[in-house]
């Protein structure tokens, strides 16, 4: 009787789940690919969507479009109950499954620090319902403003709080900067949108703390010079609607509050019954497997592992897409009868982020840059990791659109309730 062809589950369909499946090719085996969402997301880009620059379709790709030449990798919308590592099984929407070799890549959700009350005023940037629900509150923060008679309400309405000084909150900080004083500043007859103020607020004493110092001050003298307020060292205390209070004893009244601040792994890996990090990460073995259980691994946001140099790899893309290749290969060399188990060796491309037009900081290996220089780039490094050469033509369309004419297509709003 000819051997069971061997099943691998691969849970979510972010840059770890999706770069494994393509990576992964070995003679006799079936991929099962399970994400409670249908398409890819490009993570980075989310802010954009989020700030008008640019519309859902242009940074996600249905994974089923990815994998469509692919007989062996099934894609299944659905629900990840519970794991089992004890008898090799999931339970997906109420139903059981086995598998010969698991790997977890399912990211990582905002995190409030101990505060899940304060998410229903101030959205996290995690997905497309995130981005959508940002976009949605901002651009209607501005038509209420054009309406009202009532000049502390149109200066709250035109206040835009962002708390977390990392690479998300700056880039969202410059981008809704941009947006009120160069996009939207045709639109409105009533109001002046360049009189928004954009409030970022970070707890330690500098932005993008995991950059050098110098990056981060120049990043923080960009913001300046775009009008937006910078407030390092700076604690939250508590959110309400409209309202951030701050360790201080001070408040700000704000229509908008977006967090940045805090990421955690997904809560299912605390079904996987091994030891976990505060944010939740699973401590990985070197070669990204988890304890006991050589055919699990966990890879991206969710995985924590020392690098060489003894730090901490880092809940990025790139991480996450070098994992991926590095379990696909420890996989295929096992079913090939020929098993290595070599520690995954993470390769640091350095780190960018992004403050306004023509204007980021990067650091690439030894190599820093700022201003025109680092967002050329940013833009390049950004289009060579989108998924599917349509996305890539549009972005680069709309990008260039936006830098001639400061104008930006997406400024729809969906979904108000009446």
């Amino acid at each position: 009787m000819e051997p069971a062809i061997p099943r691998v589950v691969v849970l979510g369909a972010g840059f770890g789940g999706v770069t494994f499946c393509q990576s992964f090719r070995p003679p006799r085996a079936v991929v099962y690919l399970v994400d409670r969402q249908n398409h890819h997301l490009f993570q980075p880009l989310l802010y954009q969507v989020a700030t008008a620059g640019l519309s859902a379709s242009e940074i996600a790709q249905p994974v089923r479009a990815l994998f469509h030449d692919r007989p062996d990798v099934h894609v299944h919308l659905a629900n990840v109950e519970d794991i089992r590592p004890a008898t090799r099984e999931i339970v997906v929407d109420g139903r059981t499954h086995s598998y010969d070799y698991l790997v977890f890549a399912m990211g990582g959700r905002t995190s409030y620090f101990g505060h899940p009350e304060w998410e229903a005023f101030a959205p996290g940037l995690k997905s497309l319902d995130d981005a959508q629900r940002i976009r949605r509150e901002l651009l209607s923060a501005f038509e209420h403003a054009e309406n009202t008679t009532d000049e502390a309400e149109r200066r709250r309405l035109m206040t835009i709080v962002v708390v977390g000084g990392g690479p998300t909150g700056v880039e969202l900080a410059g981008a809704c900067s941009e947006l009120a004083r160069h996009v939207l500043r045709r639109d409105f007859k009533r109001i002046d949108p360049a009189q928004a103020k954009v409030v970022l607020i970070e707890g330690s004493p500098r932005l993008l703390g995991q950059f050098p110092e110098e990056l981060g001050q120049d990043a923080r003298e960009t913001l300046e010079k775009m009008g937006v307020e910078v407030r390092c060292d700076t604690r939250v205390k508590d959110i309400t609607r409209g309202r951030v209070a701050l360790m201080e004893g001070s408040s700000i009244e704000a229509e908008n509050i977006l967090w940045a601040a805090g990421i955690a792994a997904s809560p299912l890996t605390a079904k996987l019954g091994v030891p976990l990090d505060r944010a939740g990460r699973v401590l990985v073995e070197p070669d990204l497997s988890i304890p006991g259980h050589p055919e699990v691994f966990v890879i991206g946001d969710a995985a924590y592992l020392l690098d060489k140099d003894g730090q901490v790899v880092p809940g990025v893309s790139p991480a996450a897409i070098q994992g991926a290749k590095h379990v696909a290969r420890i996989i295929e060399s096992e079913l090939e009868g020929a098993p290595e188990r070599p520690p995954f060796d993470y390769w640091d491309k350095g780190s960018m982020a992004t403050i306004g037009r023509s204007a980021a900081v990067a650091k690439l290996g030894p190599l820093q840059m700022t201003g025109f220089l680092a967002w050329t780039a940013w833009l390049f490094v950004h289009l060579l990791f989108l998924v599917g050469f349509r996305n890539k033509v549009a972005v680069l369309w709309q990008w260039f659109y936006s830098y001639v004419t400061y104008r930006r297509g997406a400024r729809i709003i969906t979904g108000l309730k009446r």
